[in-house]
């Protein structure tokens, strides 16, 4: 079997790019498209705004608290999904096997490309020039023979580069990389393996699949592959995504409720980034539950409009999980997942009348008995 030639190629600071570029007084200057009122999400930075720690999903607030001169920008979604077609289509005149993953970001499968030479960095270097050229928009790009590799190489010049891994430096690579850094591995899930002396790739490689299995469920197969290097995932072309979604496996059984909501504070804040980021709301809300004996339900609710307030999402789906677990039987995996999807700007959600006692701030900000 042929090595496979993959590319990713990830947008720069995409809506915040798309804004600069069209309004020339925003260039050069730090800016966040998305709201900066009491509840205000970034929706995205410029890099100007990131070098004060302005990022996406931060609250507007503690945004403008970090940059007194963010320039907050209204999104326009409706244009960044016209220039993202305009990107896609530029990828298909190279391969029909393009996998978008975002607005912004896209797997493409060279290996017997459509066009140009047979050189998947030559072909993503070129993309990256019409990108330029036809668009007035920078991407990086990351090149190797699989998925993992190809998204982790894409940040590693960012923004504006393109990074090679070959095959033979793959392993070399993936030893020195820290495990924080590996692609599906969040701030939770990086604290846990730090918490077992797994650091790097080497350390992650070294520990053996019982461990990593013991510690990470189903998950710690795909972690044990990608430290040796392995992914087999096909690049899937016309990817219609259903729903969006993120969950955690615990390195011990949770039981308590103030464990278990500051779980799904973590996982609700990467769902939420993952929602802005795919440009998508959902109206039907899932959770899922993993019981220490491997017993799993799922919950799901629905609602009129999209749900697209941070902290509504964060009540909504504790609501749903404390109505529907067995308080006596501890957890070992959460997860939140949004279906009937619609695009931002379609038809705006409507944010939810709560209590403020029992808001989602509320349970970011306040500390919750246990057992209450």
């Amino acid at each position: 079997m042929p090595c496979r030639k993959i590319i990713h190629i990830d947008m720069d600071a995409f809506y915040a790019s798309v804004e600069q570029r069209d309004n020339p007084e925003y260039k050069g200057k730090p800016i966040a498209v998305g709201g900066g009122g009491e509840r205000g999400v970034v929706a995205a930075a410029s890099y100007e705004a990131r070098k004060f720690g302005v990022r996406s999903a931060m609250p507007g607030k503690q945004a403008k608290k970090n940059c007194p001169e963010l320039i907050f920008v209204k999104p326009r979604f409706d244009v960044y999904k016209s220039v993202s077609n305009q990107i896609q289509n530029i990828f298909l005149e190279y391969t029909d096997l393009v996998e978008p993953l975002s607005l912004d970001e896209a797997y493409l499968d060279v290996t017997s490309p459509k066009k140009g030479k047979n050189s998947a960095t030559l072909i993503a270097k070129e993309i990256r020039e019409r990108i330029f050229d036809e668009l007035q928009l920078t991407a990086s790009a990351g090149i190797s023979y699989n998925k993992f590799l190809a998204k982790i190489a894409s940040d590693v010049n960012k923004p504006n580069g393109m990074f090679v891994i070959h095959p033979d430096k793959a392993f070399e690579f993936i030893e020195k990389l820290p495990v924080e850094r590996f692609h599906g591995v969040g701030k939770v899930t990086a604290q846990k393996f730090k918490k077992l002396r797994i650091h790097n790739g080497l350390d992650l490689k070294e520990a053996g699949l019982e461990f990593i299995l013991k510690h990470f469920g189903k998950n710690g197969l795909f972690f044990y592959d990608i430290s040796r290097g392995i992914d087999n995932r096909p690049v899937e072309p016309d990817r219609d995504r259903k729903s969006v979604g993120a969950e955690n496996t615990f390195s011990k059984d949770l039981i308590e409720k103030q464990e278990l909501n500051e779980v799904m504070t973590e996982i609700s804040d990467i769902l939420y980034r993952r929602l802005l980021k795919a440009g998508l709301w959902g109206k039907t809300l899932t959770i899922k539950i993993k019981y220490h004996d491997f017993q799993q339900i799922t919950r799901s609710k629905s609602y009129a409009d999209t749900l697209s307030n941070k902290d509504d999402i964060l009540y909504q789906s504790c609501e749903l999980l404390h109505q529907n677990r067995q308080a006596d039987k501890p957890i070992r995996l959460l997860g939140i997942s949004f279906s009937h999807l619609e695009p931002y700007g379609s038809k705006p959600g409507k944010q939810l009348k709560l209590n403020f006692r029992e808001t989602g701030k509320h349970l970011r900000n306040q500390k919750i008995k246990r057992g209450s």
